[in-house]
């Protein structure tokens, strides 16, 4: 996969956390700060023409000493100018800055993938310009949110782990989330892959997590333990669970025992804070196999926003013929571009197949090429480009881009345009 490092990049208001792709143990470690810490307050500042991140730029603020900012992800999604000492700058400057510098101990990036909190197109394009500046190839560098990272982490754990249900609790110093990982089914002809998603179930405001967090108070606690083995019993009902995951602040005093009892029984649970930037991680590794490989590797994880209709053309690849997804389900539409050179055999026409994991059928749609050059098979180079004018307008061109010396390249360009459709219909787990 090249010689750079594999990053998962968890970004969120509150800080960073940083895993890489260890070779050696062929799964990800996540960077400590010097406190032996994973997360990176998001805060920068600057002193003189130095600049400082996290714990040591507040120290520089607390002491009067620098310059500090503040609330970088949601200044940039807003496109703020910030105040810093004597001058101003572009909030994404600063946030682009301050990835640079938390980066700074990876000589080459061969692929990254930021994760955050909630998707946009917005925060997807505004981490991929970051990305780009950085040096990072285009095509390298994606963006997911938390229930795709916690899908791509458990893609690569022990199978029993998620042989049926996984459910994550997220806990910080107000409420208690849930959410379940679940099978998809799918239709007969696609039973040879597995579709994942992830869903939130169930949330519950807490007061009592209030006076647990950071300061254990020994009665709020029990309340908090008693609610909280309540909502895991709601959660629960009629689902078979095979582990349990525990993330957030919330969960880092021991005031939830009894709940502990129950979120055990029958099953593993586990505790961490490290899980988003792993599947991060995971997700950046997988991508690359994928590209490697010329094909779409284990699992596909879906979600609302995620493409459920796979467009493919057919290709002949070491002497057989099989449909090459152009666009493969599971993607963001905004992720969906792309670009490949073909030689094209004797024929008048290109198929098209659209394939929708809604309703379980399919489509051929025709493109006419019958007014390029008439040349021995394998001779005439088509560039295939698929570009995403909306959410479920596709466009695709074909442009002859000739054969070495022996053919120029003529005039000829054909555009296709596929529509696609089913956003609102649901999926059944099984």
């Amino acid at each position: 996969m090249g010689q750079g490092s594999i990053i998962g990049y968890d970004l969120s208001e509150e800080g960073c956390q940083i895993s890489y792709y260890n070779e050696a143990q062929h799964e990800p470690e996540t960077v400590k700060n010097e406190s032996g810490e994973y997360q990176i307050p998001l805060v920068i500042g600057c002193k003189n023409d130095a600049w400082y991140i996290g714990e040591e730029a507040r120290s520089h603020a607390k002491h009067k000493d620098g310059a500090m900012a503040t609330d970088l992800l949601a200044k940039s999604m807003h496109g703020a100018k910030i105040h810093l000492g004597r001058r101003t700058y572009d909030a994404v400057w600063l946030l682009a800055k301050f990835i640079r510098l938390t980066l700074q101990q990876f000589d080459k990036i061969e692929s990254i993938v930021f994760c955050v909190p909630e998707m946009s197109p917005d925060i997807a394009r505004m981490l991929r310009g970051i990305g780009q500046r950085m040096g990072i190839e285009r095509k390298k560098i994606h963006v997911q949110d938390y229930k795709e990272s916690y899908c791509y982490f458990m893609f690569y754990q022990p199978k029993e782990l998620w042989q049926y249900e996984s459910a994550l609790f997220y806990c910080d110093k107000r409420q208690i989330k849930a959410y379940m990982l679940s099978q998809i089914a799918a239709g007969a002809k696609l039973k040879k892959q597995t579709f994942v998603t992830v869903d939130e179930v169930a949330s519950a405001q807490m007061e009592e997590l209030k006076a647990v967090y950071p300061v254990l108070n020994v009665e709020q606690a029990k309340m908090a333990d008693f609610r909280f083995q309540k909502f895991i019993e709601s959660v629960f009902e009629k689902k078979i669970v095979s582990s349990v995951f525990l993330m957030g602040e919330g969960f880092e005093n021991n005031w939830y025992p009894n709940s502990l009892k129950v979120l055990c029984n029958g099953r593993r649970a586990f505790l961490g804070n490290n899980l988003y930037s792993k599947g991060a991680c995971y997700t950046a590794y997988q991508r690359g196999q994928e590209e490697l490989m010329k094909e779409q590797e284990g699992p596909v994880y879906l979600d609302e926003s995620k493409l459920k209709e796979q467009i493919s053309i057919q290709l002949r690849q070491h002497g057989k013929e099989e449909w090459y997804p152009l666009v493969p389900w599971g993607r963001h539409w905004y992720e969906g571009d792309g670009q490949w050179e073909v030689l094209l055999e004797d024929t008048d026409d290109i198929e098209i197949k659209v394939e929708s994991l809604l309703t379980g059928t399919s489509r051929i749609e025709r493109v006419q090429v019958n007014e390029l050059p008439k040349r021995a098979k394998y001779t005439i180079r088509l560039q295939v480009e698929v570009l995403f004018v909306e959410e479920n307008v596709c466009k695709i061109l074909f442009k002859d881009v000739g054969f070495g010396e022996f053919f120029p390249a003529t005039d000829f360009v054909r555009e296709h345009t596929i529509y696609l459709g089913g956003r609102n219909e649901q999926f059944d787990t099984m």
